[in-house]
């Protein structure tokens, strides 16, 4: 059984400034349709304080509310070309995975293969495992490996059936392991100026909630 401590977040290592509360009045009186649909953040490299609140592989996930998704693309075509970065979503009415799908690779060329891998903080929604599982069905050329440091809801039916239904449409979910944090620490997570760069100091209980989940998955698929 996982540890069940549960630290409580600040409002800085979700990526709202500790000040929130104060302009809270003001944020309530903005009318929803005021709101842009959505607003994408994406970069090469995240904050060292997201990586170590967002990506822990807690069995509780409070205050972790947002999707931080790092990715590799790999275009193989008459060239091969690599690209990555991070995309992570600032509104609940939009979802990392759904971003990238419309704005890193709104369109798969059908003469290109591409493979491209996912680091993300948590597992995806069912809305966005159907979107994931559509665009699999309708591109043959493109590969998806998704790694994930939690699963979410997944004692909920729908989502069990919506990630068996992502694999059966060809995409490779594993639970992120230690050495897979330490490549998302390594290759997206910036380091301070001037600074040397800062090994990957695993959490406690890094290994033994890779387990859990590891062994939640399988049950699942």
């Amino acid at each position: 059984k996982m540890a069940e401590k549960q630290e409580e977040p600040s409002n800085a290592q979700n990526g709202e400034p500790d000040n929130a509360e104060e302009g809270e009045g003001k944020k309530k009186k903005v009318k929803r349709e005021d709101l842009p649909p959505f607003e994408i953040v994406t970069g090469e490299r995240l904050p060292a304080i997201f990586f170590k609140f967002q990506f822990r592989n807690v069995e509780y996930s409070s205050g972790r509310n947002k999707t931080f998704l790092c990715y590799v693309v790999e275009k193989q075509g008459k060239e091969s070309v690599t690209s990555r970065g991070y995309l992570e979503d600032e509104h609940a009415a939009a979802h990392a995975e759904m971003a990238f799908f419309n704005t890193i690779l709104p369109k798969c060329e059908s003469s290109v293969r591409y493979n491209v891998t996912w680091y993300v903080s948590s597992s995806p929604c069912v809305s966005c495992a159907e979107r994931i599982t559509d665009t699999l069905r309708r591109n043959k050329g493109l590969r998806l490996t998704i790694m994930v440091g939690r699963l979410f809801m997944w004692e909920e039916p729908d989502m069990q059936a919506a990630l068996r239904n992502m694999k059966e449409a060809g995409c490779k979910l594993r639970i992120m392991k230690p050495q897979d944090f330490e490549y998302v620490w390594q290759n997206f997570v910036e380091q301070e100026e001037g600074e040397e760069v800062k090994s990957f100091v695993p959490w406690e209980d890094i290994q033994e909630n890779f387990q859990y989940y590891e062994e939640k998955l399988a049950e699942i698929l």
